[in-house]
């Protein structure tokens, strides 16, 4: 089992480039990988999708890349010789003709508008692809680590509450069959109290008693959830993404257990009952971080 929820973050490295990856991933119920990159590297974007789809199923991923090129062919510098050469011969003229101390250097020659730029080549991008897949691979495998570890958590948390519903479910199955039999006790005693202690006819007793039965039926509910239960236990033990059929048996169970409030028209029933439905509510909150 899987959680949702982790944090992974990989670094490559070659030929004085580096490529560094952040992975963090919360729940959601489909998988959405949003990539944060800097614009003149969209084109690693497809092939960082790519490997974490192959790894997270669901839960909403962000991506961080960040790329550092400290390579000699990084940055060039370019000088426009022509340029400087007219700067150099404007300052020869102004100097003759106003008999100037010449200060014009290399340096301020350097500063001066235009003279000299700055260009960034096209990158190496085949090498710039190799780094981002290594770096997210190793990001991928942290983040994947600490959600196994999370999802081990989860597991044996929803164990125990599937075996706290499962133990309510046999005091529950425990106690239906006295709830017909109490009621029976009930009506008659009522009917006398009512007839001033003239029996009453044991055919329509009989008859009442039998509607009510009927109507307070919730075998088949007991037996459908104590299916679901055991599917839920086999589930979790799979090695395989749980957090989808984990979700829908939990919706089956609530379904059961409602359908036994329903009927129920027993103080003691209803308590049992009430206490399944707190649990199922934790079992569901529980599976939200489950992939």
């Amino acid at each position: 089992m899987k959680s949702m929820t982790g944090y992974g973050k990989g670094m490559a490295s070659r030929d004085n480039r580096t490529v560094t990856v952040e992975i963090k991933s919360v729940n959601n119920r489909f998988a959405e990988i949003a990539c944060k990159l800097p614009k003149p590297l969209m084109y690693i974007e497809d092939t960082v999708q790519k490997r974490i789809k192959s790894v997270v199923a669901r839960g909403s991923v962000d991506v961080y890349l960040l790329y550092e090129n400290h390579s000699e062919s990084a940055k060039k510098v370019n000088v426009d010789k022509a340029l400087a050469g007219e700067y150099v011969n404007a300052a020869k003229a102004l100097r003759a003709e106003f008999r100037l101390e010449d200060d014009y250097n290399v340096t301020a020659l350097l500063r001066t508008p235009d003279v000299v730029s700055v260009t960034v080549p096209e990158d190496d991008r085949d090498a710039v692809l190799a780094l981002a897949a290594e770096a997210t691979d190793e990001a991928l495998k942290k983040l994947d680590a600490m959600r196994v570890t999370e999802g081990k958590a989860i597991c044996k948390d929803l164990l125990k509450l599937v075996g706290n519903l499962e133990s309510l479910l046999n005091s529950a199955k425990s106690r239906a069959p006295l709830v017909v039999a109490d009621y029976k006790k009930g009506l008659i005693a009522r009917v006398k109290e009512l007839t001033e202690g003239i029996d009453p006819d044991e055919n329509k007793i009989l008859s009442e008693v039998a509607f009510f039965a009927d109507k307070a039926d919730i075998n088949e509910e007991i037996q459908r959830l104590s299916s679901h239960i055991s599917q839920f236990r086999a589930i979790c033990e799979e090695n395989t993404q749980q957090g989808r059929r984990l979700d829908f048996i939990s919706q089956e169970m609530v379904r059961e257990v409602n359908t036994m409030g329903s009927k129920s028209n027993d103080i003691t029933l209803t308590g049992y009952v009430l206490a399944m439905k707190n649990e199922v509510e934790k079992i569901k909150e529980q599976i939200r971080n489950v992939e």
